[in-house]
């Protein structure tokens, strides 16, 4: 079992409405999907990896050996236990946020990445265009619902993460099982080191990698927004003992003050007092899901719907 690969391109050709079918059920059965011929070029691509590669190399890679999760890792082999490091990720992470300090020492890392999030940016807004569509919702409704009004514009931000070769990868996760809070995620994975699964069916299963494709995964406001239509799912990264995988996750997702609730084209009309999902203000569900991202995503909408 192998979660979908779609052909971006196809939506503008005879082939559209089998790729919309195709999207439609990569969101609504699996919560994951990956575009091939997306639109983003391999030279770009081939860049980023490239850079990414040196920035841990030169800027992250001596930082990750003194690190919390390798110091652990050094306690629990030199006490021959058996446990298992349970509250910690075998994971080097920096963010790529317009308001914080991008990595200055690697050659070509800012400009070349710069370029490719605003590609990818506009790829994120394609994708939820076609949600729009799908969902039979006017265009350009996931924006203006993440924006929040007039005055606010949604959050669009990245994680830049690194899964070293783990000497014990029994030991340790590489990102442990969460949902991810916001909208729609894209991610860049490695070409060939692999480890990201999803839950399906009750069973984990390789998102298999695939040289040059974005990963896309719909997040918990997605879920909120489609009123259960579409939902997040849980997923998680398992270390290996050979190999650094790079992982490159955006994130578009509502401003801090949008309000979110289900689109009223997709509420029930019927039961609107036993709506599953409240509506809430995107900062107020980030304050609890900060809390309890590795918890059961269920009680966090409780949480947040009695704030």
């Amino acid at each position: 079992m192998a979660i979908p690969v779609i052909d971006f391109s196809k939506l503008n050709g005879d082939e559209r409405a089998k790729t919309m079918a195709e999207i439609a059920n990569g969101c609504e059965e699996w919560g994951f999907f990956q575009l091939v011929n997306h639109g983003i070029s391999e030279e770009l691509l081939e860049r980023v990896k490239k850079v990414c590669k040196e920035c841990y190399k030169l800027e992250r890679e001596e930082k990750f050996k003194n690190s919390a999760p390798v110091k652990l890792m050094n306690e629990l082999v030199e006490k021959k236990s058996s446990e298992k490091l349970e509250n910690v990720d075998w994971e080097d992470v920096f963010n790529l946020f317009d308001n914080c300090e991008w990595p200055s020492h690697t050659p070509g890392f800012k400009e070349t990445m710069a370029e490719y999030l605003a590609e990818l940016k506009i790829l994120a807004e394609k994708v939820m265009e076609v949600m729009d569509e799908n969902l039979g919702l006017p265009k350009a409704y996931i924006k203006k619902a993440f924006s929040g009004g007039e005055a606010n514009t949604p959050f669009f931000g990245t994680k830049v993460s690194h899964y070293p070769p783990c000497p014990h990868p029994d030991l340790v996760n590489g990102l442990r099982a969460h949902t991810d809070a916001g909208g729609v995620i894209l991610l860049f994975q490695d070409d060939i080191v692999g480890g990201l699964q999803i839950l399906k069916d009750g069973k984990w299963i390789d998102v298999q990698p695939i040289p040059n494709s974005i990963v896309i995964n719909t997040g918990d406001q997605i879920e909120v927004l489609t009123n259960g239509r579409y939902k997040s799912v849980w997923h998680r990264i398992l270390v290996t003992p050979n190999g650094n995988r790079r992982s490159i996750a955006s994130f578009y997702n509502p401003s801090l003050k949008a309000t979110i609730a289900p689109a009223p084209q997709l509420a029930d009309k019927v039961n609107q007092k036993n709506q599953t999902y409240p509506k809430f203000v995107f900062g107020d569900y980030m304050s609890v899901y900060t809390e309890q991202k590795f918890l059961p995503k269920e009680p966090r909408f409780h949480a947040v719907n009695a704030m």
